[in-house]
């Protein structure tokens, strides 16, 4: 390596900048009646493209308590939010100043169980409450779309345990 090329790629180091941190959080929803699952999604403000609620570190507040801040402030909802991360993404994000950086998304599960009629940013995105599958196919990062898929399956397989055990002991032992 030419001593050109190495001064060339030691500022091209220099310059990489690390990937900005978020934390985001996939917000479902299981529906009493029918037992269908439902995610939530809500427009950028910006493009308009599908995406989770996300947003920035905040001081004295761990990971999954801003995914579920960030969840209340653009969507208005309220619920459980796991200390584990369910994965990450990343994905480019242009600023204020018109410099785009590469965010990661830190990505949390949020049951959610309440619904505010008022909140920071109502108004000024559109919410739905989609499947799993369908939310797989708008979402623009294929590492968010895999996120979601592969939490479906968590989730389905947690909810059948869960209804295996509510089956009373007489009805499993007659069953085999």
């Amino acid at each position: 390596m030419t001593l050109l090329a190495r001064l060339a790629s030691d500022v091209q180091l220099m310059f990489r900048r690390p990937p900005r941190q978020q934390y985001g959080a996939i917000c479902y929803r299981v529906k009493k009646k029918s037992g269908d699952v439902e995610v939530l999604l809500l427009t950028s403000r910006d493009t308009g493209r599908w995406v989770i609620p996300k947003g920035w570190p905040m001081n004295g507040k761990c990971a999954h308590e801003v995914a579920a801040q960030e969840a209340l402030e653009e969507a208005g909802v309220r619920g459980t939010v796991e200390t584990e991360t369910l994965g990450a993404y990343t994905y480019p994000k242009m600023l204020r100043d018109g410099v785009q950086v590469i965010c990661k998304v830190q990505v949390y599960a949020l049951e959610v169980t309440d619904m505010a009629k008022n909140f920071k940013e109502k108004g000024e995105r559109t919410i739905e409450w989609v499947s799993f599958d369908e939310a797989a196919g708008r979402v623009h990062e294929p590492e968010l779309r895999r996120l979601f898929l592969a939490f479906k399956q968590k989730l389905t397989d947690r909810l059948a345990v869960k209804a295996v055990k509510q089956i009373p002991a007489a009805k499993q032992i007659s069953a085999k």
